[in-house]
């Protein structure tokens, strides 16, 4: 089963060669990749561009934005030098040259050469940490020094607001040390800054002994990468050796903690947790959070900022059974550090499992992580044939309402999700999609039957995407069941990618050039039957229930240059006629989570986020910083409280999946999961709206 197809939406990798390229002949390699690259991308793509001065200059600010997100190395006159050539980026596109590409290179390895002797004096004295003063930790928020004295200053107070992070730390971890063992020795503050300051300093020499590693190539790479961006977030330039790990992960094989991981803006960024993995158990590492730091157990973390992704990758990696810890950054700006015990995907954890909720109704409740389907044609497990197994199952216990749980689920098999809406409709399209030539496609249900026809609810959340998606659009659409999700929108991704190598498209005189690597291109979007695009807006809940991010901008809008929303022409499809009212189960909703406390932890825990992600100024001050730290943690803490058991779900097993309490393998698999089931505040309020539901 191929496992990243979440939110992707991958055709089968192709290989082929259009007729229609023109060559400008080059014996240089780059040259070579940029007009392979630019080809595949004009014939191909959805909505291909005309490489000209209005793409240049976007081109010329996204990459300013990722040669130096944090703002560490540039210096205003180094911008203004780089944008004098901004309206010149498209000529060596269309050229093959790379004028503005060797000028930022030019520029920046001598401003990373100047960097190393910012840090060694600053790290080396004492700091005063009575002053004044505060950073600003969002590198999208500050302006380039205007000077190198200030671009000085401005790593004087990066470095003293990195001791300040690490003595929290130390003094932390002393203090539960402390509150373990009562022969725990409490450093003084004098030691511990002493500490923290040797620690900072290896990070940094770490740091820049990566820099220097990051070669030519690297950064070739990562301005194709801007290029490519421009089209969609999706599309994509892989170099022989990211084609490489590319394929890796494709392949199934995931080692270490099932998180997959993109670069951006000098930070590595969680986009998906792979069901069935140690991330997706463990449960805190969330899709948008940043790794900022990897330790291997106890051992003094690394720092992954400006780290190259596959140089992370080979960090998180380990054998089987050993800990890795992230310091990971939160959406809302708080940072906390995760364990994780290295593992290999348990299967089982990936498929549709099923158990029944007992309260003043028998509620079915399904949990689908992804939807899996049998590619390779083998025999292998399919996402809808197991959902429909599921429903009969339930169907048998005489259940009074179905619950479809479609958090966290990134998407998969677009077959999948057409025959799976088809267990609830009889007939009619699901889904259309189109390309950029020609009339939409209307993917039909492929069998009239319905295997349930009672009340139905689908639960998402900002990581529903793809799939999940068209599944709650198309019941939405038909007005089938009710949406409920825990924040304002689904994550907004409507297209389909397809990888292409490149190496086919050269002719046969520059074959010695090879390889040139591969290219992932945005080729097709998916429309509701309503004729409303997925892309960008997603699905909106009928029912928001509030999760402490739902009033963050989260999903594909936060993207560079997201595919913009469209409508093309409704299907032809007759809405159901429920005999019950999404407006009342909505106000009914909302006047009971006014009196539940957890919401309104929830609700707090909301607006917090919020300002926290809006208000990204520390102090460098001592007492204020530890003041502050205190308060994150509180507040955490109330989070934490909020998770216990709730009375109210009584979750057991089906008759048909009952077992021997001698297997001790799947009796302890089976009460971690109703145990998580039972903690579930949202899945709790989706009973009670179930409840009310005929």
């Amino acid at each position: 089963m191929t496992r990243n197809k979440k939110l992707l939406f991958f055709l089968p990798l192709a290989f082929v060669a259009l007729a229609s390229f023109t060559y400008i002949i080059q014996s240089d390699k780059e040259s070579a990749i940029d007009q392979a690259l630019m080809q595949n991308l004009k014939v191909l793509h959805y909505s291909p561009l005309e490489i000209n001065d209005a793409v240049s200059e976007k081109i010329y600010e996204l990459y300013i934005k990722r040669l130096d997100g944090g703002k560490k190395f540039l210096v205003q006159s180094d911008v203004d030098e780089l944008k004098k050539l901004n309206h010149s980026i498209d000529d060596d596109i269309n050229k093959g040259t790379f004028n503005f590409f060797d000028k930022s290179l030019e520029i920046i390895t001598s401003r990373i050469e100047e960097a190393k002797t910012y840090y060694t004096d600053v790290l080396t004295k004492p700091m005063d940490f009575t002053k004044e003063e505060t950073v600003e930790t969002d590198g999208e928020k500050l302006k380039f020094s205007s000077s190198k004295e200030d671009l000085k200053d401005a790593w004087r107070k990066s470095m003293k607001y990195n001791v300040l992070a690490k003595m929290f730390e130390i003094m932390d971890a002393q203090q539960k040390a402390k509150e373990k063992s009562d022969t725990v020795q409490i450093k003084s503050k004098e030691v511990v800054v002493v500490e923290a300051r040797k620690k900072v300093l290896k990070m940094y020499d770490d740091y820049f002994k990566r820099l220097k590693k990051y070669n030519r190539n690297d950064r070739l790479a990562m301005y194709f990468n801007v290029i490519t961006s421009i089209y969609d977030p999706h599309t994509e330039y892989f170099a022989p050796k990211d084609k490489a790990a590319f394929d890796a992960g494709m392949s199934g094989q995931f080692f270490g903690i099932g998180a997959q991981l993109q670069e951006k803006d000098d930070y590595i960024k969680v986009t998906n947790i792979i069901p069935g993995t140690p991330s997706y158990r463990q449960g805190q590492l969330k899709t948008g959070d940043y790794i900022l730091k990897v330790a291997q157990g106890a051992e003094e973390p690394v720092d992954v900022a400006d780290m190259q992704l596959n140089d992370v990758v080979q960090l998180i990696r380990g054998k089987k059974g050993t800990e890795v810890r992230l310091t990971v950054k939160k959406p809302d700006g708080s940072i906390i550090i995760i364990y994780l015990i290295r593992d290999i995907v348990v299967m089982e954890d990936t498929f549709a499992q099923s158990v029944l909720l007992k309260g003043k109704k028998n509620i079915g409740y399904i949990k689908l992580p992804e939807f899996y389907d049998d590619f390779n044609g083998t025999g292998g497990r399919s996402c809808s044939r197991d959902v429909k197994k599921e429903l009969e199952k339930l169907k048998d216990e005489n259940v009074d309402g179905v619950i479809l749980d479609l958090r966290n689920n990134g998407g998969g098999s677009l077959n999948d999700v057409i025959e799976m809406a088809g267990l609830f409709i009889d007939k009619g399209p699901m889904v259309q999609v189109k390309s950029k030539t020609g009339s939409p496609e209307i993917k039909e249900d492929p069998d009239p039957s319905i295997t349930y026809s009672g009340p139905l609810t689908i639960m998402v959340n900002s990581n529903s995407a793809s799939a999940s998606e068209i599944m709650a659009a198309a019941i939405q659409d038909y007005k089938r069941g009710v949406i409920v999700g825990t924040s304002p929108t689904t994550y907004g991704k409507g297209t389909v990618q397809r990888v292409y190598e490149l190496d086919p498209s050269l002719p046969p005189s520059m074959a010695s050039l090879k390889p040139l690597g591969a290219v992932k291109v945005t080729m097709q979007k998916f429309y509701r039957i309503n004729g409303g695009a997925t892309q960008l807006r997603g699905v909106t809940p009928d029912i928001i229930l509030p999760d402490p991010y739902y009033l963050l901008d989260l999903g594909e809008k936060e993207s560079d240059y997201p595919m913009a929303w469209d409508e093309i022409a409704s299907a032809k499809y007759k809405e159901l006629k429920p005999d019950y009212s999404v407006k009342k189960l909505k106000e009914n909703c909302e006047a009971r989570m006014k009196k539940n406390t957890g919401f309104g932890i929830l609700e707090e825990a909301a607006r917090r986020v919020k300002r926290q992600k809006d208000s990204s100024v520390v102090s460098l001050n001592f007492d204020k910083y530890m003041t502050e730290q205190k308060r994150f943690k509180a507040e955490s803490q109330k989070m934490e409280d909020l998770d216990k058991e709730l009375s109210s779900i009584d979750v057991i097993t089906l008759k048909s999946d009952a077992f021997p309490a001698s297997d001790t393998v799947k009796v302890n698999k089976a009460k971690e999961f109703q145990k998580t089931l039972k903690k579930d505040i949202y899945l709790n309020e989706t009973l009670n709206i179930m409840n009310e539901m005929r």
